[in-house]
């Protein structure tokens, strides 16, 4: 019994009938060329007991590879004509005696396989025209795979590099301090992940990769475990960020009920959407009945922050640092985060700041009731054993 083919397989699978029925042959099949072995990935046959999908051989013994070598035409109307060709494999099994192929490219001009159509006997009216609508087919299949192809290989790419950081134990958790803006005191810090510097990538995007793949729970809950080793290590609150969707898992509920709660902030992240915000509740609840504070992250900087901040009513909002950024030369970011201000704490959230990078921003914050603040005007991200140091005096931040 023939396996189910996914829908692309079909789609090839109706090129190669039609090749198969314009041409008269017995054979038609789509391959694939690793460099060793050529894989028969589709056949459409007059004899599916005999050749069907699945079947390999050796490359270099193939009819395929001596034509792309130069060693054989591409159509071959009696193969018997053909010495080069009778010393290969397919002359004598399955005794091919009439022959069409045209590669497969890919859009960089990569040759992925070869579509073919074969007889058991010669056919003198194969032709070259028969060898353009072979080409015109294997152009079709290269539309239809290429996309998948593609797919696949980012899915490896992405494996590759970050399955050896989880079986490492997850990404690198440093801190950033969170500090009180009207008293200069450090509140507390907020975890944050780093991976390899070589792989240029945001921790955001590095998380959205691993949950395209299906390993984004995992690895979050990894950088919280890590991020919960530290809670030993500093005073105040650890602001810890998970996935809506991996707060949804028992894992993290039971990774997080395990913890000093009342020390725990848990930041809300945008990774993806929340597709059931009363389970999302049903989640939070006990947690924040223990102690542990809500946050929503990125305030500002879209639709789904604002969405959070009215179904969950958290104790903590976070302003993206898009709003944050230059505020003290934009009378317009200071107008909305002076809205966000009265908006939250007309609701007794408290407002922190992200992305403060300096002296002036830091002043206008204050004088915009914003609460607390964090970013390189008060240390950049570090181990928790070297804790940046305020760069400004506690007096001078309170002044």
């Amino acid at each position: 019994m023939r396996r189910q083919r996914s829908e692309t397989e079909q789609q090839i699978a109706d090129l190669l009938q039609t090749a198969r029925r314009s041409l008269g042959l017995s054979v038609a099949f789509f391959s694939r060329l690793d460099g060793a072995t050529q894989h028969l990935e589709i056949v459409e046959s007059s004899m599916p007991l005999v050749f069907r999908d699945g079947l390999t051989q050796p490359q270099d013994t193939s009819f395929c590879q001596a034509v792309l070598d130069g060693d054989l035409p591409a159509v071959m109307p009696d193969v018997t004509d053909f010495p080069a060709a009778m010393r290969l494999r397919p002359a004598r099994i399955p005794r091919i005696r009439s022959y069409v192929t045209a590669p497969v490219r890919l859009s960089d001009g990569t040759v992925y396989g070869t579509f073919c159509a074969f007889g058991l006997r010669s056919d003198p009216e194969l032709s070259t025209r028969d060898h353009a609508l072979m080409e015109v087919l294997a152009d079709a299949a290269s539309v239809i795979i290429e996309p998948g192809l593609r797919e696949e290989q980012r899915r490896t790419e992405i494996e590759q590099r970050i399955l050896p950081v989880m079986a490492a134990g997850g990404p690198v958790v440093v801190l950033q301090p969170i500090v009180d803006l009207a008293t200069g005191e450090r509140r507390g810090a907020e975890a944050l992940s780093r991976f390899p510097g070589e792989w240029d990538r945001a921790p955001d995007t590095v998380f959205a990769e691993a949950h395209s793949v299906g390993a984004g729970d995992r690895l979050e809950l990894q950088a919280l475990a890590r991020a919960a080793a530290l809670l030993d290590h500093v005073p105040g609150y650890v602001s810890m960020n998970v996935s809506p969707a991996t707060l949804l898992t028992p894992q993290c509920v039971d990774l997080l009920a395990s913890l000093p709660l009342p020390r725990v902030l848990l930041e809300l992240s945008e990774h993806d959407q929340v597709a059931d915000y009363a389970a999302l509740e049903a989640a939070l609840a006990p947690l924040r009945a223990a102690g542990m504070r809500l946050a929503i992250d990125d305030v500002g900087a879209g639709f789904s922050s604002l969405r959070h901040i009215v179904v969950t009513d958290p104790d903590v909002i976070k302003i993206d640092r898009s709003i944050v950024s230059g505020l003290d030369t934009d009378p317009v970011l200071a107008r909305l985060v002076e809205s966000l201000v009265d908006f939250a704490h007309g609701g007794g959230v408290r407002v922190v700041a992200e992305g403060v990078e300096t002296a002036a921003e830091h002043a206008v914050l204050r004088v915009l009731g914003v609460d607390d603040g964090q970013g390189w005007h008060f240390g950049r991200p570090a181990p928790a054993g070297v804790l940046p140091v305020l760069h400004q005096d506690t007096q001078a931040l309170a002044g």
